[in-house]
C-alpha cells in the first residue's frame, strides 16, 4: 500500500542543492502546455464528439499521442492547477480550496521555477487562479518571466472584462469599459501567447497557455457563433437563476462555438511553430483542468463526459478524466493511442526530465517521458484525488475524511461525500462506474480506505485574500445581437 512521502523540498533547499543535472542537454525542447477550462473528455472530435468541430486538435491527435486514461489534478479549477504547478497530488499540494484567490506559498517550487533554473524563458497566458494581486502566489513570484491574463479565477468567469493583468499592472481592454463588449479576452490572450513564442524562439521556452474556454459565461463573438446558431437541436434559451452569467439565446451553439474558436487558436500555435522551424524542437501538451461542468442547459446533449459517470465537482470519472494529447514530431509516435494512466502531478517531473534537470525532491508525480517516447514504463502504484470542504470563516478544512478517490490499476475507489462509505469499481469492465463492488470486496475496500488515509496530509490553513473583483450583474443581452 502507498506510504506517506517525505516532507516537501522547499524552494531554497532545491536551489541550494538540487539544481541542474550534469547531463543537461545543450538545447532541450521547447514546452508548450495548453490547458482548457471545464472541457469534458468527450468534447473533441478525436474523443468521439459529433457536433463540435475541432479539426486542429484532431490533427494534433493524428500527429501525436492521444491518451484515454489521463486525469486532471482535481475536479475543480484552482486545486487542479496547484497539482499541475507543484507536482504533488491533492493529498499534498498547497492549494486545496477553490475560492479563486488562495495563493501558492513562496516556498513551493513550481514547474516554471524548475524550467527557469534550466535556462528556459517562461510565460503564462490566461487564467492563473493560484494567487491574486498582492500575494506571494502571483505568477511572476512563482517562476514566470511574463504573465498576461486573469489572476483571480472569478474575474476569469467573464470574457469582456474591463482589464486583464500584465504582470503586476492592469492592462485595459479596448472597448470593454462600463459593460461594453468589444475585446474578447480569449483573443487577446491567444495573441500574447503567439507573441511570446515569436520573441523567445532563439532559446528554450516554456509557454503555459491556460485558456478560459469553455468555462461559463456562455459567450462568444458572432463570427464564431454564426457557424452553429440554429443548427443544433433543441437549443433553447438559457437563463442562470443565480444571475451571475450573461443570458444566452443559443447556449448549445455558444458552447460549441467557444470550443471551435479555441481549437482555431491551438491551430495557430501549431502553425506558428512550423513557420518558425520549431516543430521538431517543441513538445506540445493539450488537456483540460477538470471534467465537464454540470449545467442546466444540457451538456449531456454533447456527451461531454463521454461514457463516464459524474462531472466537475465530483470524483467519478466524468469529473477528473480529461482529454490529453501530446505532440512532438519525430519523437512522440504519431497516431498512437495510449491507456497509460497519469495525472497532472506528472507534468513537473516530465518537464524536468525534458529539460535535463532534477525535480525538487520526492514528488507525487513521475516522469512519463518513456511513455511519450513510445517506450514501456511501470505504472503508478496509485493515483489519488480529494476535495476537502473549506470553511471560509476560519480558513481551515474541518473534516477528517473529505471526498476522495483512488485509482489502483483497473480498480477505482470513491468516497463520494465527506465521511461517506467507500465505493469500489472495476474500470476495466465498468468504466461508467455503475456497479459498486464494495460489499462483495471488503478486503479491497479496506485496502483502499487505508491508502486514502496514508495518501494525504491535512491542508494548511488557507485564507482567501480580499479581492477588488466584484461579480457584476450581467446585461441580459444575447451575443447574437452584439
Amino acid at each position: 500500500m502507498p506510504s506517506p512521502l517525505h516532507a516537501k523540498l522547499t524552494r531554497r533547499q532545491w536551489l541550494a542543492g538540487a539544481g541542474l543535472a550534469a547531463t543537461a542537454p545543450k538545447r532541450p525542447p521547447n514546452i508548450v502546455f495548453i490547458l482548457a477550462d471545464d472541457l469534458g473528455w468527450g468534447d473533441l472530435g478525436c474523443y468521439g464528439q459529433r457536433w463540435i468541430r475541432t479539426p486542429n486538435l484532431d490533427r494534433m491527435a493524428r500527429e501525436g499521442m492521444r491518451f484515454t486514461d489521463a486525469y486532471a489534478g482535481c475536479t475543480v479549477c484552482a486545486p487542479s492547477r496547484s497539482v499541475l504547478m507543484t507536482g504533488y497530488h491533492m493529498g499534498h499540494t498547497s492549494v486545496r480550496a477553490n475560492t479563486g484567490g488562495i495563493p501558492l506559498p513562496a516556498e513551493d517550487v513550481t514547474v516554471a521555477e524548475v524550467l527557469k533554473q534550466a535556462g528556459y524563458a517562461t510565460g503564462c497566458f490566461g487564467k492563473w487562479g493560484l494567487g491574486d494581486i498582492g500575494t506571494e502566489g502571483v505568477p511572476w513570484e512563482q517562476g514566470f518571466d511574463e504573465f498576461f491574463g486573469y489572476l483571480h479565477q472569478i474575474h476569469a468567469h467573464f470574457y469582456y472584462p474591463p482589464y486583464l493583468w500584465e504582470n503586476d499592472r492592469k492592462f485595459p481592454l479596448a472597448g470593454n469599459q462600463d459593460g461594453a463588449r468589444t475585446t474578447y479576452s480569449h483573443d487577446a490572450i491567444a495573441e500574447r501567447a503567439l507573441d511570446f513564442i515569436r520573441r523567445r524562439r532563439d532559446r528554450p521556452f516554456f509557454c503555459y497557455v491556460a485558456f478560459t474556454i469553455p468555462h461559463l459565461e456562455l459567450l462568444v463573438p458572432e463570427d464564431s457563433l454564426a457557424e452553429y446558431r440554429g443548427k443544433i437541436p433543441e437549443d433553447k434559451p438559457y437563463r442562470d437563476p443565480r444571475n451571475h452569467y450573461a443570458a444566452q439565446d443559443y447556449p448549445r451553439a455558444a458552447y460549441a462555438a467557444m470550443i471551435t474558436r479555441m481549437d482555431r487558436d491551438v491551430g495557430r500555435i501549431l502553425r506558428l511553430l512550423a513557420e518558425l522551424g520549431l516543430e521538431r524542437d517543441t513538445i506540445v501538451f493539450f488537456t483540460s483542468d477538470n471534467g465537464g461542468a454540470g449545467r442546466l442547459w444540457g451538456e449531456e446533449f454533447f456527451r461531454s463526459w463521454g461514457p463516464f459517470r459524474g462531472h466537475k465537482q465530483n470524483l467519478y470519472e466524468g469529473g477528473i478524466r480529461v482529454p490529453m494529447i501530446v505532440r512532438w514530431p519525430g519523437r512522440v509516435p504519431a497516431g498512437r493511442v495510449s491507456d497509460f494512466a497519469w495525472s497532472f502531478q506528472d507534468f513537473l517531473p516530465t518537464a524536468a526530465e525534458l529539460a535535463g534537470v532534477e525535480p525538487p525532491g520526492k514528488l507525487d508525480g513521475i516522469s512519463v517521458l518513456p511513455t511519450l517516447l513510445g517506450r514501456r514504463q511501470a505504472p503508478h502504484p496509485y493515483l489519488y484525488w480529494e476535495l476537502p470542504r473549506y470553511d471560509a470563516k476560519t480558513g481551515t478544512f474541518p473534516e477528517a475524511t473529505p471526498m476522495q478517490a483512488l485509482r489502483m490499476g483497473r480498480w477505482k475507489a470513491v468516497r463520494p461525500a465527506p465521511g461517506a462509505g467507500v465505493e469500489i469499481y472495476d474500470l476495466a469492465r465498468d468504466p461508467g462506474e455503475t456497479t459498486d463492488l464494495a460489499a462483495r470486496m471488503p478486503e479491497m475496500r479496506r485496502q483502499a480506505e487505508e491508502a486514502m488515509a496514508q495518501a494525504r496530509t491535512m491542508p494548511r490553513p488557507q485564507r482567501e485574500p480580499v479581492s477588488e473583483w466584484v461579480i457584476p450583474r450581467p446585461r441580459a443581452v444575447s451575443p447574437a445581437k452584439q
